[in-house]
């Protein structure tokens, strides 16, 4: 069964800004599971089939409007109906006053009450953003984060290749780091992942020889990051004389990260390769190809081949990380 993420309501108030106009409880230990919201236009007319009360409530200017052109009999009772059923919270846009049959309600139910200056449809923009991420679906693997020419880029390989070394030669070209050891990776749409590093560990790499240090001590607030999205995994291997590796680019590799696919290349280590140049190119010429140009395809084409005749081809490479 999969894992169910929750984010308590004060992370909530203080990503967004949002105002307190009444809180009958601690926000820390009120939990949203929702990513979706509810403007309860339907709700305020009587019309409960598809309700969802684990959805955070926003009024914007209609459910106002509406609010003000009926009676107050009938405002406290359908805002009385709503609130029985405990949403975690509501929202007022615009920075507009609540009606006070509203704030009663919200009382009378124990739901807080919130404000914010925001239009409707950027306060809902940004909810659902945000909500999406902190409850994305997540694993956390081994490895080590990137970003690279703004590529984010994931290095797995056996422990001890030397994925940390090369992302402190990263660092020192200007690249930041992201995570070190381990990674946890987040499905926030379904095309996108992001990395981050777990907070215990945050900005701490693992040197063999020297043992832990901090990245953002050592080299400034400029070499490290909190998120990165996840463009490219680059697989480091110890050089094996008996296997051939890729040297055209033409045929694309992959892997299948929580359902969505991302590019992988393999790179052979050896003494004598300077893996940090090696990945700078990768990064580069991965956003070229995001960008519709192939440096494979390009060359062969120079070469008067059909590169028609002979399309890439696509293979899933299971990784151990």
């Amino acid at each position: 069964m999969a894992a169910i993420y929750t984010v308590a309501l004060s992370k909530v108030i203080k990503q967004l800004s949002l105002n307190v106009i009444s809180m009958p409880g601690d926000p820390d230990k009120i939990q949203i599971a929702s990513t979706d919201v509810n403007r309860p236009g339907l709700e305020l007319n009587g019309f409960y089939d598809y309700y969802d009360p684990k959805r955070i409530m926003i009024f914007g200017n209609a459910e106002a409007a509406f609010l003000n052109s009926i009676d107050t009999a009938r405002r406290t009772r359908v805002l009385d109906e709503i609130f029985s059923k405990k949403p975690p919270a509501a929202i007022i846009a615009r920075g507009l006053q609540p009606v006070p049959e509203l704030l009663d309600a919200t009382n009378r139910n124990g739901v807080p009450l919130l404000s914010t200056p925001e239009t409707t449809s950027s306060l809902v923009a940004r909810l659902v953003s945000f909500m999406n991420v902190e409850m994305a679906p997540r694993i956390t693997r081994h490895g080590v984060l990137v970003e690279v020419y703004g590529e984010g880029i994931l290095l797995v390989g056996d422990s001890g290749v030397g994925k940390s070394e090369t992302a402190i030669e990263l660092i020192k070209r200007g690249h930041r780091l992201i995570a070190d050891d381990a990674v946890i990776i987040k499905r926030v749409s379904a095309i996108s992942l992001v990395g981050e590093a777990p907070d215990n560990i945050k900005h701490f790499i693992e040197l063999r020889g020297i043992g832990i240090i901090n990245a953002r001590r050592i080299f400034g607030m400029g070499a490290v990051k909190v998120t990165e999205k996840i463009d490219m995994v680059i697989n480091l291997e110890l050089w094996d004389q008996q296997k051939t590796y890729d040297r055209m680019g033409i045929d694309n590799e992959y892997t299948e990260i929580l359902g969505i696919k991302v590019p992988v290349l393999t790179i052979p280590v050896k003494p004598g390769r300077n893996l940090a140049v090696i990945i700078e190119v990768a990064a580069m010429n991965n956003r070229q190809k995001k960008m519709g140009y192939n440096a494979a395809q390009d060359l062969l084409k120079n070469l008067g081949l059909d590169t028609d005749a002979m399309p890439p081809t696509e293979t899933e490479l299971k990784l151990n990380f």
